[in-house]
């Protein structure tokens, strides 16, 4: 009973040599094939993620259960360290979270991809990234989308309750028609100053650039009030009531129509013909410009009033180049306006082209001696004015024939600009421009040389 077994304990002890030596060299094995990865831990509650493992916190336990891969599918027990580079999954029959090492056939840049991903975040960060996720889509939900409105909605008052708070305040909003009409008071009050006045007809103008409110200021009797001011002593309020007029005037042909029986015309012809500052007459000639365009009958009472004569005679004025531009352009609209509705062939305007036969500019001009002085505006340096001036000489080239032919100085000016507008058109041409300003202006020129040969 007491004796020892010499061979009992030898076989023992032979036993535990031999695990103690399988274990080395099956962990020795292992290390030198996934040395390089980290160790990391599959939760219970972590979902399934391919190529993907998730990466734990420094301070997590370093004595932890290690999960040694094999190339089979082996199930991960919570807690168990996971080496980074493995597939995982969960087992959706088992429930259980499973890991394998990779294929050998996988791609060496997925291994490499996956291993940089998974050593770049950690658990902590891909559950606020999945948050973030969550919160995104929810707040596509068309329910929070409405409460989202709703919120909007409560942050402004609707506007019948503004009106009720500015009722409450004696603050009431105006419309353009009050605010004209208050306006006007000003304009028309006897004890208002001369600046108050300007500045009334300053914000008036602003209001009539509008076809209804211009012809609110015809029926409120403000246009009447500022024709009757055209015969004002004041310089400065006729300025600007000739500006407010020409503003109303414009494309408005009903205002026109109130303008012209109005007497607008006539006091219009009498500012440009006294001695008025070159700033009081360029406001008139925009309100007479506004008053004849597009308006035949006026123009016929233009031409019978002597306009023409008075227009020839603001050139006459001291300091008046600011105007020549202005009464070359009216005439020029003028003569255009006749012969385009002279060749129109369309039914409802044949009582037009009655009215404007009737206007005979053309033999005006002539007799008054409009053609050599018009060739002298050549010699103005704007562009601007120098287009205005040759096309009104190409189409006065037929009535004006014998003087255009007489007169040197229009040959040596359309010589000069022929030849500076030459050289502008080939800088154009050089940098693109096939149709330029200038060519344009060069071969007007040509054509007016042309036909005067």
């Amino acid at each position: 009973m007491g004796l020892h077994n010499p061979f009992r304990y030898t076989t023992v002890k032979m036993k535990l040599s031999t695990f103690i030596l399988f274990s080395f060299c099956f962990y020795s094995c292992f290390s030198d094939q996934a040395k390089d990865y980290p160790l990391t831990v599959v939760e219970e509650a972590e979902i399934e993620s391919h190529n993907e493992a998730i990466v734990e916190d420094d301070d997590y336990k370093e004595d932890q259960e290690i999960f040694y891969p094999t190339r089979e599918w082996q199930v991960v027990k919570p807690g168990q360290a996971v080496p980074a580079g493995l597939h995982i999954r969960l087992n959706l029959q088992t429930g259980q979270n499973e890991a394998k090492l990779l294929d050998e056939n996988d791609d060496l840049k997925s291994q490499e991809s996956t291993h940089r991903k998974s050593d770049g975040y950690t658990t902590k960060e891909l559950k606020e990234a999945l948050a973030k996720f969550k919160e995104g889509t929810e707040s596509q939900d068309p329910k929070n989308e409405k409460a989202y409105i709703e919120d909007v909605k409560k942050k402004f008052r609707p506007i019948e309750e503004l009106k009720k708070s500015f009722s409450e305040l004696n603050i009431r909003v105006e419309t353009d028609f009050e605010i004209m009409t208050r306006i006007i008071n000003t304009f028309n009050n006897s004890i208002s100053t001369t600046d108050e006045k300007v500045h009334a007809l300053y914000d008036l103008e602003y209001y009539v650039h509008q076809v209804d409110n211009a012809q609110n200021l015809f029926k409120s009797g403000g246009l009447q009030l500022l024709i009757n001011s055209l015969n004002s002593t004041e310089p400065v309020l006729i300025e600007h009531s000739a500006f407010v007029i020409g503003s109303a005037l414009a494309s408005n042909p009903k205002v026109q129509v109130a303008a012209f029986e109005g007497g607008a015309l006539q006091k219009l012809l009498v500012v440009l013909a006294m001695d008025n500052e070159p700033s009081v007459k360029k406001k008139a000639l925009f309100a007479l410009s506004a008053l004849l365009r597009q308006f035949p009958y006026a123009q016929q009472q233009f031409l019978k009033l002597g306009g023409l004569q008075i227009l020839k005679n603001v050139f006459k004025g001291k300091n008046a180049e600011m105007l020549y531009v202005r009464v070359i352009t009216l005439m020029y609209d003028m003569i255009m306006e006749k012969m385009l509705n002279k060749e129109s062939n369309i039914t409802q305007k044949n009582e037009r082209i009655q009215q404007y036969e009737q206007i005979n500019i053309l033999p005006a001009i002539t007799e008054q001696g409009w053609c050599t002085m018009i060739s002298n505006l050549l010699n103005l340096s704007e562009n601007d004015a120098r287009e205005k001036v040759l096309k009104i000489v190409s189409i006065l080239i037929t009535p004006c024939r014998n003087e255009f032919l007489k007169d040197q100085n229009l040959h040596t000016a359309l010589d000069s600009l022929k030849k500076e507008y030459e050289d502008l058109a080939s800088e154009e041409q050089s940098a693109g421009e096939k149709d330029g300003y200038f060519n344009e202006l060069h071969n007007l020129i040509i054509n007016i040389v042309d036909k005067l040969k």
